[in-house]
This record gives structure tokens, C-alpha cells and sequence, in this order.
């Protein structure tokens, strides 16, 4: 009974492994179908504008995050199938699955890089089911705006981007070298008044030496004003003294 239970509990766990490994998977396939959207959206706006570098850097955390998924799951069903856990058959399965998303992984990398595949898709949306198909990412419609358009009116058409593109990227440069030469007549302006400055500062130093000698000597004249003072005041009494001790005496008959 006990190793009845125990086979049953085994089985269960083996069952819920199973389960978790296919529900990481469907999540790993959605986060790259999502991928591949956020980039065709991407694409769809000039290289300089912030919604184009906005959406960049939100794909490369999508791309690392599905490149963590995808060996995680790779990992997953290594241990799985060392330890007997599903059959060789689910193995086979699970390992052309993950073949799958490997390929996808590189899709992404090309179509983020814009590099490869058919032009096509790099000026299209994406749509439909991303499974069992040769059009693994869902563009087998294409938007009407591009239905009847020849490769070659498609390729005109993206040289027309690539030209905007490079005609905002030369506007871009010239505000860039405005700007540094700005930054450089600036820089060179602060180094000016910094010398100004420097020179004012000695200038006012030695003007604060000559202050304190001149107070000093201010302050010795003023000691010796007043001691001039009194030695006036005493002489004035002491020959105020003389002529009224003098008066006197010739006044008698």
C-alpha cells in the first residue's frame, strides 16, 4: 500500500514537472512573439527619436530575459532526461521545441540588428500563430500599404528610410559639433575670466597689505598727534603761569 502511495506521489511530481517545464515554455514563446513585434514597431520610427531608443533598450531586457528563459529550460529538460523523468519520445519533442525557440533567439538577434533575413519583414507587422509553420513569427499577411508592392519598390522604399535616416543623423552631427564647439569657446571664456579673476584676487591681496601698513601708520601719527597735543597744552600753562606771576610784580609803585 505504502509503495503504492509512493509510485503515486512519484508520478504526481513527475506530472507537475512535466507541466511546469510546458507552461515555461509557452511563456518563453509568447516573451519572443512579443519580441519580434516590439521591434517591428521599432522600426517603424526614425533612429533619433526617443520612442526608437526607448523601445531599444526595453528589447534588450526582453532579449536577455528570453535568452535566460531558453537556457533555463534547456537545463531543465537535461535534468529531466538523466533522471528518467519523461520518455525519450518527450524528450525528442521537448528538445526539437527548444531547437525552435533557439532559432527564434537568432531571428530576434538578426531582425534587432537589421541584419539578414527577408526585407520584407523589417517593414511589416507580425501576426498569427507562431507554431507548425514556416512562418514562425506570424508575417505571411502582409499589411495592405505593402500587398502589391514589388521586392524592388520595397527595397526603394527602405533606401528612402535609410536615406532619412542618414540625413537625420548628419543634422544630428552638425547640432553635435555646434554644441561642442560651443562647449569649447565656453570652456576657453572660463579659463579667461579664471585668469581675470586670479590677477583681481592679487590685486586685492596686495591692496590689503598696503591697507594694514598705512593703518598702522595711521594709528602711530595718531599717537603722536596726540602727544604733540598735550606737550602744547603744558607749555601754554607754563607761560600762563610766568605772565601772571609777572604782571604782578611790575604793578607795585
Amino acid at each position: 500500500m505504502r509503495k503504492a502511495i509512493s509510485d503515486h506521489n512519484i508520478r504526481k511530481n513527475h506530472k507537475m514537472a512535466s507541466d511546469t517545464w510546458l507552461t515555461e515554455y509557452d511563456s518563453c514563446a509568447r516573451l519572443g512573439q512579443d519580441l519580434m513585434v516590439k521591434i517591428n514597431d521599432r522600426n517603424k520610427h526614425n533612429r533619433t527619436s526617443s520612442t526608437y531608443t526607448k523601445l531599444t533598450a526595453q528589447i534588450r531586457v526582453s532579449m536577455k530575459q528570453f535568452s535566460n528563459d531558453l537556457n533555463k529550460l534547456k537545463q531543465q529538460l537535461i535534468r529531466a532526461s538523466s533522471s528518467y523523468h519523461i520518455t525519450q519520445r518527450e524528450v525528442e519533442r521537448r528538445q526539437m521545441m527548444t531547437d525552435n525557440l533557439t532559432t527564434k533567439e537568432k531571428q530576434i538577434e538578426q531582425a534587432f540588428r537589421n541584419e539578414g533575413g527577408d526585407t520584407r519583414y523589417s517593414l511589416m507587422g507580425s501576426g498569427g500563430d507562431t507554431f507548425g509553420s514556416n512562418d514562425p513569427w506570424g508575417m505571411r499577411d502582409d499589411p495592405d500599404e505593402y500587398r502589391d508592392m514589388s521586392n524592388n519598390d520595397l527595397r526603394n522604399q527602405q533606401q528612402q528610410v535609410i536615406q532619412e535616416q542618414d540625413r537625420g543623423l548628419e543634422a544630428l552631427s552638425s547640432v553635435l559639433s555646434r554644441q561642442k564647439q560651443m562647449a569649447i569657446d565656453i570652456g576657453d571664456e572660463v579659463d579667461s575670466q579664471n585668469v581675470l579673476i586670479d590677477e583681481i584676487t592679487d590685486h586685492t591681496d596686495r591692496t590689503g597689505e598696503r591697507l594694514k601698513k598705512e593703518t598702522k601708520h595711521i594709528r602711530i601719527v595718531d599717537r603722536k598727534s596726540n602727544a604733540c597735543c598735550y606737550w602744547v597744552v603744558i607749555v601754554l600753562l607754563f607761560v600762563a603761569i610766568i605772565v601772571v606771576a609777572v604782571i604782578p610784580s611790575n604793578g607795585k609803585p
